[in-house]
């Protein structure tokens, strides 16, 4: 009979669901795909078959209208259900979470408009006149995962309060670069498809509402299915059906596809989304283009753009006495304005939209999307690292 040892150490499942739980393991994961991408890519020889696999068509799928290839299919097809998670999300905290109440709302409302105004209006001025103009919406986005992983890094060097404030903030901007996606990248619309669109969402959100059974679920897959082919067809991006399919669904159905989907998009859907969309070839030409309007434009809107945008409208609303900050820093504000500048999923995915046509204008806005990313991670990690260590030398 064996004791002791075995006894003593965690099971396999125990230590998966801790990786999983911890809120950094998701910005690990897509640092390292990014990195994995990036080498074999630029690998001579490697290089080519890699990017080519996803380029590659899929069998059938162009006679049935679908997206025909890999790439294509992982940007149309599978983001469709990180933003149905995306807008579950913002769901849940509108519902019943950080934005449940309009005082609640308020500051981190202003601040993440702000904080997407200032560098679209950055972007806009610095690329005025040029081809690059459509490219304003890259600089506004901030990517949840990164930004919450490197508040999950910095441990107590960022107050309670300030977390909840970057999370809020976060889930409003990614609800604004939803309805930018929406309302500016698509192509002509067709009017038969958006009745499509509507009358399936009506059916669904019917179905939900009326009926009990758990069959429910999987015709809300079903038609969610059929939702997705419409929207497709329409000329609206086809990841506004899974915003659409979120808000339809009752609250209370909405623990059940959590539970299914978490795991999934966060774990397989965005780092695959990670491996095919940064597939960049770094060559002297994109090397150059990185002092180019287009990448000055992306990296300046992310990394003044968004603190600028930030502090501004947190001052602004104390200042109108709109609001109240206890224990709270504005230098703090400041380094959390400068995390928001961490681009990366949404900023890489509006880069595809802006530029559909010009894979060298797609790479240059890519690696400078990358480029202000990691600045934000860097200086913004040791900006509120250092505050921390200055504050707790002057309390002693």
């Amino acid at each position: 009979m064996s004791t002791g040892h075995k006894g003593l150490q965690p099971p396999a499942t125990s230590i998966f669901k801790r990786i999983i739980n911890d809120s950094r393991s998701l910005g690990i994961l897509l640092l390292l795909c990014t990195f994995f991408s990036l080498i074999l890519t630029n690998i001579e020889g490697i290089g080519n078959l890699y990017y080519n696999f996803w380029e590659m068509s899929i069998p059938g799928f162009h006679d049935l209208h679908l997206p025909h290839t890999i790439i294509h299919f992982v940007n149309d097809a599978l983001m469709t259900l990180f933003f149905f998670h995306v807008a579950i999300d913002i769901k849940r905290e509108v519902t019943k979470g950080e934005l449940s109440s309009f005082s609640r709302m308020m500051l981190p409302t202003a601040s993440a408009l702000f904080g997407v105004a200032f560098p679209a209006v950055i972007f806009s001025v610095i690329t005025a006149g040029t081809a690059y103009s459509n490219g304003w919406a890259i600089p506004t986005a901030t990517d949840i995962a990164f930004t919450l992983g490197m508040i999950s890094l910095l441990g107590k060097a960022v107050p309670h309060s300030m977390k909840v404030f970057l999370t809020a903030l976060a889930i409003i901007d990614d609800l604004c670069a939803i309805l930018i996606i929406a309302l500016f990248y698509g192509s002509a619309l067709y009017l038969i498809w958006l009745v499509g669109v509507a009358v399936v969402a009506l059916a669904i959100f019917l179905i939900n509402r009326h009926f009990q059974h758990k069959s429910v679920y999987y015709i809300t897959v079903g038609l969610g299915l059929v939702m997705w082919y419409c929207m497709y067809r329409s000329g609206i991006h086809a990841s506004f059906a899974g915003v659409i399919l979120a808000f339809i669904i009752p609250v209370s159905k909405m623990p059940a596809f959590e539970k299914r989907l978490g795991l999934p998009v966060n774990f397989i859907i965005v780092p695959i989304f990670a491996l095919a969309n940064t597939s960049i070839l770094i060559s002297p030409t994109a090397i150059s283009g990185l002092t180019s309007p287009l990448s000055l434009g992306i990296i300046l809107g992310l990394f003044l753009g968004k603190p600028i945008g930030i502090t501004l409208a947190v001052y602004l609303m104390v200042k109108l006495r709109l609001v109240r900050l206890a224990n709270i820093h504005w230098v703090q504000f400041i380094g959390v304005g400068i995390l928001a500048g961490i681009g990366f999923t949404m900023s890489i995915f509006v880069s595809n939209l802006s530029f559909p046509d010009d894979k060298m204008l797609k790479d240059i806005a890519k690696l400078s999307v990358l480029i202000a990313s990691a600045l934000a991670m860097i200086v913004g990690y040791i900006w509120l690292k250092a505050f921390s260590r200055e504050k707790e030398e002057v309390d002693t």
